[in-house]
């Protein structure tokens, strides 16, 4: 099994956040710039949308029909798009702060964005409690709330099961919480538990906690979840912790398997992507040192089947409903101006799988 690349698009800015149209024609790519673009993925013609972020547009989503594209930012909005106008439809205020990230319930009913600043809470550093909920559902469909739910902050990451009724949330402290949403209305978790093998202490340069949990997937079946980041290190500026992934029987919080020793390099690993047929899982994102920045793996065993190094951060991985082809949002380092120009700084890399 191996990716072949077929297509490399410039963005105008380093794209965050990446949604597939139904027809498989379109891509839509949130970007540093607060502005939702829509790309051609045959030409790579880009287009922008009317009304952008007032800071990074750090999630995007696109509801089943392919109508409505949804967005969030650093700002802590969300905001609803008519993909054949290019308008903004809708805005919601979700949060004082950012939205670290956006998830879509696979039914395009619930809508998921997570928060939460780190402030120091005591001499040790640890995250104060967070002000307000951290974890929020709303109505895909209406914008009206539906649920709030909290977690320590920060909270970087959430995803849906299969059947849209779990919503699993993720926090820099390795804390993993599960809610069932049809009986969530107290707030109270299904499953809560810890991991310490995302989280750093800094005991060089800077004293302070880092690291998390990036990103989580549900695997097809929604028997597991994923779960991946970066392993804890000394040094919180060099970013060189193990790459790493977890799987988890989620309803009991046990660990099943993890990224094997000699498999990995060093960096943050900050997407992750399962194949529709469940054989195998993408994960992806930015190497320090290692032979490469996005690899397969199996789900059967957890070996790593294939990987590729783009030399750029990869900030979103997603499969196309068939899973033929994988698609890839990046974020490359911003070139000095020419001629008083800026070069596109942001990619979306196209691949196709093959046996």
């Amino acid at each position: 099994m191996k990716l072949t690349r077929l297509q490399d698009h410039p963005l105008p800015t380093g794209a965050l956040g990446l949604a597939l149209h139904p027809d498989g024609l379109h891509a839509y790519l949130t970007c540093v710039d607060g502005t939702l673009y829509q790309l051609e993925t045959a030409t790579g013609k880009v287009e922008a949308f009317d009304t952008k972020h007032a800071s990074y547009a750090s999630g995007c989503v696109i509801l089943p029909d392919g109508k409505t594209v949804i967005t969030a930012g650093y700002d802590g909005q969300l905001l609803w798009h008519d993909t054949a106008t290019r308008r903004c439809i809708r805005s919601v205020q979700a949060h004082p702060f950012w939205s670290w990230s956006l998830a879509l319930s696979p039914d395009g009913r619930h809508l998921a964005t997570v928060t939460g600043q780190y402030l120091a809470g005591g001499w040790k550093y640890e995250p104060a409690p967070a002000a307000e909920p951290t974890v929020r559902v709303y109505d895909a469909r209406t914008g009206d709330p539906t649920a709030a739910f909290h977690l320590g902050p920060p909270v970087l990451s959430c995803a849906f099961s299969p059947d849209s009724q779990h919503l699993a949330a993720a926090n820099m402290m390795g804390d993993i919480s599960i809610w069932h949403l049809p009986t969530g209305e107290d707030g109270s978790p299904l499953t809560t538990w810890n991991t310490p093998d995302y989280t750093s202490w800094g005991t060089t340069k800077t004293h302070h906690y880092c690291g998390g949990i990036y990103d989580l997937a549900f695997s097809p079946d929604g028997s597991t979840l994923l779960s991946c980041g970066m392993g804890p290190m000394g040094d919180p500026m060099a970013g060189n912790g193990k790459m790493t992934w977890h799987r988890w029987n989620w309803k009991s919080g046990q660990l099943q398997d993890h990224i094997k020793d000699g498999q990995h390099g060093t960096g943050l690993m900050e997407s992750l992507a399962w194949h529709p047929d469940g054989t195998h899982f993408l994960m992806a994102g930015r190497q320090a040192q290692g032979t490469w920045n996005a690899a397969l793996f199996s789900a059967a065993d957890g070996s790593l089947l294939h990987s590729i190094d783009t030399k750029h951060r990869i900030t979103q991985a997603r499969y196309s409903p068939d899973g033929t082809t994988l698609l890839l949002a990046i974020t490359r380092n911003q070139e000095a101006p020419k001629n008083g120009a800026w070069a596109p700084w942001g990619r979306l890399q196209q691949f196709k799988l093959e046996a």
